[in-house]
């Protein structure tokens, strides 16, 4: 039968080795750059990054003319922005699936996911902002006898 413990032996154990932070090593691949993948709703991003000069091509477009909007705009700059690094990397990204709004998110959370990879040490200021979560909410599927996933069909009392 097992030997019984006590509490000191049990806080004895625990006292012996505090656990060590994790340690995150760069990630690049043949040619030097960071890659990621990057989701949102439907849509999903795949992200190369390298040092450049902060040219953005999305499907081999360029960011401004892919994304018309300047919200969606803003929101590719923001995890560069917040690490400071907007004029240092060249962004590639090819991405399909969902929306415009959904495609602008997958490559924001691609894009940060790459600088982590490129550059470890920017890890607390991307994870602090909120970019490095996925952000998981997508749409409710369609339930039988309704019109939409909620939505009932409209009583009528004649």
């Amino acid at each position: 039968m097992a030997e019984t413990k006590t509490f000191e032996d049990l806080g004895a154990l625990r006292a012996s080795e505090p656990a060590a932070a994790p340690i995150y090593a760069q990630k690049l691949d043949a040619l030097g750059r960071a890659y990621a993948t990057g989701k949102r709703k439907n849509a999903v991003a795949r992200v190369w990054l390298k040092p450049g000069v902060g040219k953005i091509s999305v499907n081999a477009k360029d960011y401004e003319q892919y994304f018309a909007r300047p919200v969606l705009q803003m929101l590719l700059k923001q995890p560069l922005e917040a690490a400071n690094r907007l004029s240092q990397f060249d962004v590639t990204a090819t991405v399909s699936g969902g929306g415009l709004s959904g495609q602008a998110g997958a490559v924001r959370h691609g894009i940060s996911k790459a600088l982590t990879y490129y550059e470890p040490e920017l890890r607390p200021v991307l994870k602090k902002g909120g970019f490095l979560t996925r952000d998981s909410r997508v749409v409710e599927r369609k339930k039988y006898g309704k019109v939409k996933a909620r939505r009932s069909f409209q009583f009528s009392k004649r």
